[in-house]
């Protein structure tokens, strides 16, 4: 959000021939991969090999790769890359467009999980590719959006490669790399715990080409209102991944927990992605959602489907998605202001801004159970209700206070709502907030429908589960504490309703007065 705000009462705002090998297609062009999923253009109609839901338990008991981190960045331009799907089915294709300033590169496919601590595993190589210096980025004169204007390099089948989530590192002669982040999704959810990638937000904050939702080069007078997809990361080249989500997929995995993967993008063009599932998991950062997702999110949590929100300011941004060049839901649209946006006035639902403000006031709480409230933040988290299921084997008691867990934005209790019931706050953590003395909450609500929604309140929920590695002032103390919550969190998630099981305590009387 990159925003100081107090609590709000949000009512005062009411390509060429193709020689196939080893699951690498070589040459560029204009052709496409097969599969019509997340990120796919029109036209495309090669189908995948059905294949079984991956068993988390199996596949993390193989031996795991621990060359999987970036050895060398080395300059800006001399190797990156982007794929033309931001999601594919196992065994369908996607295409990567790398440019490097090298005369060739390799790439390589890493799938993220525990296996024994080495947290990735290796499942694929290129040979080496002839190396190729790109266009420069292209910007648009309307929004300001940046694409990338490449050739595609090679295609890659992802034939016996396992739903989850990859990182494909490029690796220039020079010894220079990047990655380029893909989701393998699942084709069905049912009895698993959904990981949803925050791929919408991941955009909005890249500044690949000089220009992003918040900034462009002259500030933020020519920022973007629409990011696409049709581009690279900029830094490493994983977007906020790493930050945010890599840690949380990790333990997820290493709790044996059947699970599914998916992405914002995704979530947004399948009403029944989460049919049949036990649980939804959003991670550190998933702030921009369109009115899908939203919708999509909200039938599911009504039916009895979990929610667990692992980080801070969720939901804040409205969003729409449209089609790029290389295919549907490949471009981001948010303007923040709805007097930009022409779709305040054609269709109020639809304009771009935060999902509290006007034309269509329609706070996050009533989804989260808390909203957002500071950038930036700082602060302990504090125990409210040590006797939580949540905390079990932690060892806390009311009071008890974990230094560094609140930031860099957080979330609390709003007294004008919308609120659901009941909720309990199981964590009221004093903050200080840009110089401001404030609050953040972590929560915990149940439905009619059996299902529970936690949410932790703080952004850095899962930085913290690396520990002193996260930086600002987390201990190890505060890294176990994270580790057994979310621990507990995706067991009880996973068993089935939590409502049924773990009914919430109403105590939002003690703090609206």
């Amino acid at each position: 959000m990159r925003a100081l705000r107090g609590i709000f009462d949000w009512t005062l705002f009411a390509v060429l021939p193709v020689l196939v090998l080893a699951g690498c297609t070589f040459g560029g062009g204009d052709g496409r991969p097969g599969g019509g999923g997340a990120g796919g253009g029109p036209g495309t109609s090669a189908v995948a090999a059905p294949a079984k839901a991956a068993d988390t338990v199996a596949e993390n008991a193989r031996p795991g790769t621990p060359d999987w981190r970036l050895r060398k960045r080395g300059q800006a331009d001399e190797i990156e890359g982007y794929a033309d799907r931001v999601s594919v089915l196992p065994g369908e294709s996607f295409r990567l467009f790398v440019s490097t300033t090298t005369k060739g590169f390799k790439a390589e496919a890493f799938r993220v999980g525990w296996y024994g601590g080495a947290r990735a595993r290796k499942l694929w190589e290129s040979p080496r590719q002839p190396g190729l210096r790109q266009a420069y980025p292209k910007v648009s004169n309307q929004n300001y959006t940046v694409t990338a204007p490449w050739k595609p390099s090679l295609t890659v089948t992802t034939t016996d490669w396992p739903e989850g989530v990859y990182l494909l590192r490029l690796t220039a002669d020079s010894g220079a790399q990047r990655y380029v982040p893909l989701t393998l999704r699942s084709r069905d959810a049912s009895g698993r715990l959904v990981i949803l990638n925050a791929t919408t937000t991941w955009q909005a904050y890249n500044l690949w080409g000089g220009h992003n939702l918040y900034n462009g080069p002259t500030g933020y007078s020519d920022r973007s209102r629409a990011v696409s997809f049709d581009r690279p990361y900029d830094k490493d080249g994983t977007g906020k991944f790493m930050s945010y989500e890599h840690a949380a997929i990790v333990l997820a995995e290493k709790t044996g927990k059947q699970l599914a993967y998916a992405t914002d993008n995704d979530l947004h063009a399948n009403p029944d992605l989460l049919k049949g599932a036990r649980g939804l998991v959003t991670l550190g950062h998933d702030e921009y959602w369109s009115t899908n997702m939203r919708t999509n999110v909200t039938k599911a949590r009504d039916s009895g489907v979990n929610i667990a929100f692992l980080g801070a300011n969720a939901v804040n941004r409205h969003i729409r998605f449209g089609p790029t060049k290389l295919g549907p839901d490949r471009l981001v649209t948010c303007y923040k202001d709805s007097s930009e946006d022409p779709f305040a006035k054609t269709d109020p639902k639809e304009s771009t801004q935060d999902w509290r403000l006007p034309p269509v006031p329609r706070p996050e709480s009533d989804l989260i159970g808390i909203m957002y409230n500071c950038f930036p933040a700082a602060g302990s988290f504090t125990v409210r209700r040590p006797a939580s299921w949540l905390f079990r084997g932690t060892g806390v008691r009311k009071g008890t206070a974990f230094p560094g867990l609140i930031g860099p934005e957080t979330d609390a209790i709003n007294p004008a709502g919308p609120t659901p019931r009941p909720i309990e706050v199981i964590a009221h953590s004093a903050i200080d907030c840009g110089g401001t003395s404030m609050t953040a909450d972590a929560t915990y609500y149940t439905t009619k429908s059996g299902s529970g929604v936690v949410a932790t309140g703080t952004m850095r929920w899962v930085c913290a589960m690396r520990g002193p590695r996260c930086g600002h002032g987390v201990t190890v103390a505060g890294q176990r504490f994270v580790t057994k919550v979310t621990e507990n969190l995706l067991v009880a998630m996973a068993a089935g309703p939590l409502g049924a099981t773990y009914p919430a305590k109403d105590d939002l009387p003690e703090f609206i007065g």
